[in-house]
């Protein structure tokens, strides 16, 4: 990978990192309502992923979507205008921070229903199917989305149809708050697949270049028209399930061990804590994914420090750019809801 893409997929990191702290803190001033799920810690799965896809690709997300929607090339401008509601926003302010949209993009909506991102890939892959086309679908799940009915169903229909899907389980390791053992008798994820003979493996969701090159690799037998694939990425959110869960049922010495281990974004939270820590706190903690895939670039001599330093600051910039925009923009009438309403009442096609 040359030195421009390490660069392109940093930024990115960076830039969910900030936004999503920054949302975290006009959910807490009331600017944005309703459920709110963020993405902090995972940053290294949309990134790598979404930066292994072609622009023609279908992506299909979950309700912890806002991060892959600008990695998707969504303008921050317009997903924190839909985060607050307003007419600007990529959903015209009517979907809020779960219901994502851009049909330009391909990016085909965050889903609320847990394991509802299932079947709508695979209705999307079985039109590229019987078109014969050159694309792929990648469809994006959490761990507690695998106990559905509607897993084993889409993935079966999948392998038997040999449909263009990626399935990619973020797993990280709580369904809501239960940890996976408590709630799923085989806990390794991948492993579910072979129940339909679907090639898949686990990777290390915390290094940005090992799950963008085990995308790859998936997409690429996609492509060769040898059917679904599944990889599942270990991943940890340093935040609770959303904004009104304070994440206290995880105990501390796990915490601590995925801060020093496995993904050292060394979080200031505790178990009884019931507030969040600032972006302030999570910087003055230690490295996480994205300090070590900046340290991996300056070391190499891709990335000096000053660079970086400026990237950051950019990326500052575009976040309360945002913000601004987002405060601006008006709120949508009823009119827009009806013509919002009214405009699939034709026959729905792919796009």
């Amino acid at each position: 990978m040359d030195r421009t893409a390490k660069i392109a997929m940093l930024r990115d990191m960076l830039l969910a990192r900030a936004f999503e702290e920054r949302a975290a803190r006009e959910y807490t001033r009331g600017n944005i309502a309703g459920f709110l799920h963020l993405y902090p810690g995972e940053e290294a799965v949309a990134v790598g992923v979404l930066h292994a896809a072609e622009p023609a690709d279908y992506i299909v997300s979950t309700y912890r979507e806002h991060v892959h929607a600008m990695v998707r090339g969504v303008p921050p401008r317009a997903v924190m205008a839909e985060l607050f509601g307003r007419i600007d926003g990529c959903s015209k302010g009517m979907g809020g921070s779960m219901h994502l949209f851009d049909r330009e993009r391909r990016f085909m909506g965050g889903y609320a229903i847990v394991g509802e991102t299932y079947p709508v890939a695979v209705g999307i892959a079985y039109t590229i199917a019987m078109r014969e086309l050159p694309e792929a679908v990648i469809c994006f799940f959490g761990d507690g989305a695998v106990n559905q009915g509607t897993f084993h169903e889409s993935l079966n229909m999948a392998a038997l149809w040999r449909l263009p899907v990626l399935f990619v389980c973020e797993n990280n390791h709580y369904q809501i708050g239960t940890e996976i053992h408590r709630h799923s008798a085989v806990a390794e994820v991948y492993k579910r697949a072979c129940a339909h003979r679907i090639p898949a493996e686990r990777v290390n969701g915390m290094d940005v270049l090992a799950v963008h090159e085990a995308t790859r690799n998936a997409l690429a037998r996609i492509r060769e028209g040898t059917g679904p694939q599944l990889l599942e990425f270990e991943t940890y959110r340093f935040r609770g399930h959303s904004m009104a869960d304070p994440g206290t049922y995880r105990p501390r010495v796990e915490v601590q061990a995925y801060e020093k281990e496995e993904d050292p974004v060394t979080v200031a939270i505790g178990e009884t804590l019931p507030t969040y820590p600032t972006a302030e706190q999570i910087a003055a903690a230690g490295t996480d994914s994205i300090a070590r895939m900046a340290t991996h670039m300056n070391e190499g001599g891709l990335l000096e420090a000053a660079a970086l330093e400026k990237l950051q600051a950019e990326i500052d910039e575009i976040v309360e750019d945002a913000v601004q925009f987002a405060s601006r923009s008006p709120e949508p009438t009823l009119e827009d809801a009806r013509a919002a309403l009214d405009c699939n009442r034709g026959m729905e096609v792919l796009i």
